[in-house]
């Protein structure tokens, strides 16, 4: 059954005087901005530690900072500064129909457009092989790329921002977020970045940090068995092994300079969110120097092999001359820290781009050697899922466009 598109919500009044600039919600519980805080001076990391040093030097108030590093490096980011009140989580405003679910349906929403379509990301996969193929054994060659694409839903109503976080928030897996962006030159509406995001980049308390990478997917069934051998199928896959191992070797690598222990206990594992399997790996450690603040570990860190690729330098190249829409905050990083820099902060994955009535989707699928190009546009449509729900519209609509041989692969377990 298609779902009511939410932009046709009697409880539209969002964005308009939505007002908190951040928000954070998972299992553990909630960090969020208390009103509607202060935005601090915008650039790009290299200036980044300079910039928050006056924060960092402020009193025990309770302050902190919240928001989005973009996936490009060389671009500016989007913090705010704002006192903590986290019993404030927007979708809690929700009426009592329950989160989306007006009493009078609406008329349909329109689909989604796919930037690319599916048959433009397959190209663009198969180019990315041949690189591969064509450098393999050769110095500095490109082992992995993530690529990703773009749904555009456009509606005749602004989308109800608190409805949105309701769904979101719904997953105890993932962690809903919501950052207010700065707004567009050519646009007047207020820009939130939106999501409910699976991978851990940085958690640190004290001394102690925590990272958990992940890469390798596969789409989860309804049907119990074939979920099962989905799991299993992705488990036992050397492909999507290898690709993880690329992350968690270049997070270990990154990190071993700060840490006086760091470690894998748990191994490699699966995890899941109500629509994906994951590989997944909790890296653990120790730092030497227990001040360094989350942000900034988070800002060293990203972006990962898990969301660009390997050379990092050479796959952030070929994502610009292979993806049609610029990435802007997808992809990057989102969270927050306090004055004592304790913080976590999470890899900017299956989210949009809110402005007004306009929403911007992002998906993408790590490319090694062994991707199969029409797989990886099924997992990218499947990856999709979770926001297209939590805006209204059906699950599969990413799906529908892909070629059929590649909609049957991902729906069919042994595949992946």
């Amino acid at each position: 059954m298609t779902m009511p598109s939410l932009a046709s919500s009697a409880d539209v009044g969002a964005p308009a005087g939505f007002d908190q600039p951040f928000a954070f919600r998972n299992a553990a519980g909630r960090v969020c901005a208390a009103g509607p805080g202060r935005a601090l001076a915008r650039g790009t990391r290299e200036s980044l530690a300079d910039r928050l040093a006056p924060f960092f030097a402020g009193p025990a108030d309770g302050a902190v900072i919240g928001g989005a590093l973009p996936f490009d490096t060389t671009r500016p980011d989007c913090l705010w500064q704002a006192a903590r009140g986290d019993g404030v989580w927007p979708g809690d405003a929700v009426t009592a129909t329950g989160p989306g679910r007006p009493a009078t349906p609406p008329p349909p929403a329109p689909l989604p457009r796919p930037q690319p379509p599916a048959r433009g990301y397959i190209d663009s996969v198969a180019r990315a092989l041949e690189i591969m193929r064509r450098e393999d054994g050769l110095p500095e060659a490109l082992q992995k790329i993530v690529l990703a694409r773009t749904l555009l839903v456009e509606e005749a109503q602004a989308f109800p921002m608190r409805e949105v976080l309701a769904r979101l928030s719904e997953d105890p897996s993932v962690t809903a977020f919501q950052v207010s962006l700065p707004p567009r030159a050519d646009q007047a509406a207020p820009r939130h970045l939106v999501g409910a995001t699976p991978e851990l980049l940085l958690q640190k308390r004290g001394a102690t940090i925590l990272s958990h990478p992940l890469a390798g997917s596969a789409r989860r069934c309804e049907e119990r068995e074939a979920d099962a051998r989905a799991a299993q199928a992705l488990a036992r896959s050397e492909k999507d092994q290898r690709e993880h191992r690329l992350v968690v070797d270049y997070i270990l690598d990154l990190l071993a300079p700060d840490c006086a222990e760091l470690s894998t206990p748990e191994g490699t594992a699966l995890t899941k969110t109500r629509s994906m399997w994951h590989i997944g790996t909790r890296i653990t450690g120790r730092l030497k120097d227990p001040d360094t603040p989350a942000v900034m570990l988070a800002a060293r860190l990203h972006p990962t092999p898990a969301v660009c690729g390997l050379p990092c330098a050479r796959a952030a190249g070929l994502i610009r001359s292979l993806e049609p829409v610029e990435r802007d905050f997808y992809a990057g990083a989102v969270g927050w820290c306090d004055r004592r820099g304790d913080g976590d902060w999470h890899v900017a994955i299956r989210c949009a781009e809110l402005c007004g009535a306009q929403a911007r989707l992002y998906a993408g699928a790590g490319i090694v050697l062994g991707s199969e190009p029409r797989a990886e546009a099924a997992e990218t449509g499947a990856k999709f899922g979770a926001l297209l729900a939590a805006l209204g519209l059906p699950r599969d609509a990413a799906l529908r466009d892909l070629p059929r041989e590649a909609a049957l692969h991902d729906f069919d377990p042994r595949h992946d």
